[in-house]
């Protein structure tokens, strides 16, 4: 039998979001950290759980409560017993492609295992009614699509992954569904686009943008994969921070696509990257690498009429954004 909710004395600023507490894997990432401010900032009593192997501590909000432990480990069980959240955003996740790529089976143990060990504890630890509750996955929008026939892509195009770690998205995808079927867990994916902005690192899953970022302004020579002209569709993080919120604040399950629908070359992006930075720099090729798809852009009307959602930042806007945060932390 479940438990039912104590009454909590936090306060929110937006009416409509119950008080609650939220648990959110991979909290000390970029978009995770980000994320737990926001939560923060509405009121909520927030859960981090991250083993910090791409997370930074530093990165976690202070009025949040932090658990290094790995999403694999059995000792999850113990803070979701102690927590009890009412709804949990998954973000934890194995999500270098190359790597993912070289080790298969070490990928679905931390991408799919994992993920059930948070989906399963959740469900087993749930303090309220389950139809008050949440679990929003954070998967993949463009890879999971492969190589699409339509461009932009809805969410009703057939699913192409070609690399591990976009496999093990799709098959937490289905167990959500599942588990949404048989045990009437509501549930969302969001299935991201490229998202940017400060704090994103540049290590081998990290976005093209950081890279290029910091690598023009460290003085040193970024390379460019492939011919350059693949296409990717870059959300800024706040916009995608917002998709996420009313992931929570909308009553609807299901998959959605977060992105803005607008394609751009890595060309183009090395170009306004440069202009902004005013670094002369040449445009250096490297060969294309295993599990690259040529052009991504997402098709988000459904999460427009859905969930209200609409990016505000136009990539020139998000651009200069970072690059304020990126001067202002060398100062």
């Amino acid at each position: 039998m479940l438990e039912k909710h104590q009454t909590s004395n936090i306060q929110h600023p937006t009416s409509n979001l119950k008080p609650q507490t939220i648990l959110v894997t991979g909290g000390a990432g970029f978009i995770g950290s980000h994320l737990v401010d926001r939560l923060v900032e509405l009121g909520f009593k927030v859960v981090v759980i991250d083993n910090l192997s791409t997370g930074r501590k530093e990165l976690v909000n202070k009025k949040a409560s932090f658990y290094k432990v790995d999403i694999c480990s059995p000792k999850i069980s113990k803070i979701f017993k102690k927590e009890r959240p009412q709804t949990v955003f998954h973000l934890a996740a194995q999500v270098d492609i190359r790597k993912s790529l070289d080790n298969p089976d070490w990928d679905a143990r931390i991408n799919i295992m994992g993920s059930l060990n948070v989906l399963k504890n959740f469900l087993h630890f749930l303090p309220v009614e389950i139809t008050d509750s949440k679990f929003i996955f954070f998967s993949t929008g463009g890879a999971i699509y492969g190589e699409a026939d339509v461009i932009p892509t809805p969410e009703t195009s057939p699913e192409r992954p070609i690399a591990p770690c976009v496999v093990a998205k799709l098959a937490v995808e289905k167990y959500l569904d599942y588990y949404r079927e048989v045990y009437q867990v509501p549930s969302i994916s969001l299935r991201y686009s490229n998202v940017y902005g400060p704090r994103q690192g540049i290590s081998a899953e990290a976005g093209v943008i950081s890279v290029f970022f910091k690598k023009m302004l460290a003085g040193e020579q970024p390379t460019i994969i492939g011919d350059g002209t693949q296409t990717r569709d870059f959300i800024y993080i706040d916009d995608a921070i917002d998709a996420a919120i009313l992931a929570l604040k909308k009553d609807k399950t299901g998959i959605f696509n977060i992105g803005t629908g607008v394609e751009t070359s890595i060309n183009s992006l090395f170009d306004k990257i440069k202009k902004l930075t005013r670094i002369d720099v040449a445009k250096i090729y490297v060969p294309e690498k295993r599990g690259e798809v040529g052009r991504v852009a997402l098709d988000y009307s459904k999460a427009k009429r859905e969930l209200e959602f609409e990016p505000k930042y136009s990539l020139d806007e998000g651009l200069e954004k970072t690059l304020k945060w990126y001067l202002e932390k060398t100062k």
